[in-house]
């Protein structure tokens, strides 16, 4: 049975602020729901383990999200994350990085799991991520010294969606420049809109509206391994 990784922020605010935040519910649900409806298995981590800040839990319309958040054992795992120092790499055969705005202040800079990421790409891994998890691409160094974006072609949360979402002032850094100074290419559509882009082995999605696109494409690429 495939399986994959899930890192999920421990930082439940918005950078520094006061503002409830950590990884936003429907990016996750929205992939998992596809990951449960192809019979792939996931765990979900987070550098210190624990139970994960969640938000974007309260959206009444989206069906999916609330089916996956009243699952029992989707709620044991939210709530007890591995912590990243006891995942076996070896056991996966992706990782999955959920966007949300908490994993700007801890996954986009932590070489502990950026190493670890980099092990399992360069082992024929396969990493994927949506709005503000491509984020965690960034401290992911390969055995070159290359950093693993120096040759990809990836999209992520817009400078527009940060402002139409009111965030602008708030976010510790503009992820689509760090991207666009740090990857081979960053493309984007207009706001609110779904883009997928699958470079090889690495699966980017702009925003929310990408999640479920990002969940098959990654599904593809497993049924590809």
């Amino acid at each position: 049975m495939k399986k994959v990784l899930i890192p999920v922020t421990n930082h439940a605010t918005l950078g520094s602020t006061d503002q409830a935040n950590g990884t936003y519910a429907p990016e996750l649900t929205h992939v998992i729901h596809v990951l449960n409806n192809n019979r792939i298995a996931f765990d979900i981590a987070s550098i210190e383990g624990g139970k994960a800040p969640l938000y974007g839990t309260d959206i009444a319309e989206d069906e999916v999200n609330n089916q996956v958040l009243g699952d029992e054992s989707f709620q044991t795992q939210i709530n007890n994350t591995v912590p990243m120092t006891q995942v076996n790499m070896s056991d996966y055969d992706a990782i999955f990085y959920p966007g949300g705005f908490g994993l700007l202040s801890d996954l986009a800079d932590n070489d502990m799991v950026g190493k670890l990421a980099a092990q399992h790409y360069e082992s024929g891994g396969i990493i994927a991520a949506v709005c503000h998890g491509p984020a965690a691409l960034l401290p992911i160094t390969l055995s070159s010294g290359e950093p693993l974006l120096a040759s990809k072609s990836v999209t992520a949360f817009t400078r527009e969606e940060e402002v139409d979402f009111g965030t602008i002032n708030d976010i510790p850094f503009l992820l689509e420049e760090a991207l666009a100074r740090k990857a081979a290419k960053y493309s984007k559509v207009q706001p609110w809109n779904e883009l997928v882009i699958v470079d090889e082995r690495v699966i980017t999605g702009q925003n929310p509206a990408s999640a479920h696109a990002v969940g098959e494409a990654l599904v593809k690429q497993l049924a590809k391994q």
